[in-house]
């Protein structure tokens, strides 16, 4: 159990059947009034993010988020089939889990899948990776002096922006949580 007075960022609880992480906190005392604490907090099932506020005094349930690394290995269907690294045994996940970031997910990338009482919620892909780039437009010399992008397919199909100096066939490396490139790799 922990009270609402012991929040932190990253502390997951368990609230009114959901599971929920802090992302802020603050701890207020009013000059008049009992204090309180005003907290983000984010459902790390559905991803929805919302303020509330606690009495210091309540307690919640701690919640155990299990994040395990697994190898991506094959999608069929809407199903894509990770493997435990320790045991080789294959976990079927459906594709409405996967969040936004696994567009820049290959075969055979280690990846934490995230559950709950052994229940699969989410899948966190390497923050970096370096992928090929299969389709852009052709750059022009002298084109570098501005901050000017163009789109680019990757391997994955994933599109990104890319400056005008990056060629077919050149390895990138991309920041999967923004979706960002950040340089030749």
């Amino acid at each position: 159990m922990i009270s609402a007075g012991d929040f932190r960022n990253g502390v997951t609880f368990e609230m009114d059947g959901g599971v929920y992480s802090i992302i802020e906190f603050q701890h207020v005392k009013p000059g008049k009034g009992s204090p309180f604490v005003r907290a983000k907090i984010r459902n790390v099932v559905t991803g929805s993010v919302v303020e509330k506020t606690f009495n210091p005094n309540e307690k919640y349930q701690t919640a155990f988020i299990e994040r395990k690394d697994m190898q991506y290995l094959y999608k069929d269907g809407d199903l894509h089939y990770f493997m435990d690294s320790e045991t080789y045994e294959q976990l079927p996940i459906s594709g409405s889990v996967l969040g936004d970031s696994f567009r820049f997910v290959k075969e055979n990338m280690e990846c934490k899948v995230l559950s709950y009482k052994e229940k699969v919620f989410g899948v966190e892909p390497p923050f970096f990776v370096v992928l090929k780039v299969v389709e852009t437009d052709p750059g022009f010399k002298g084109n570098t002096a501005t901050n000017a992008t163009k789109p680019a397919v990757l391997e994955t199909g994933a599109q990104i922006q890319v400056p005008l100096f990056v060629e077919e066939d050149e390895l990138v490396r991309v920041d999967t949580r923004t979706g960002e490139y950040m340089e030749r790799a």
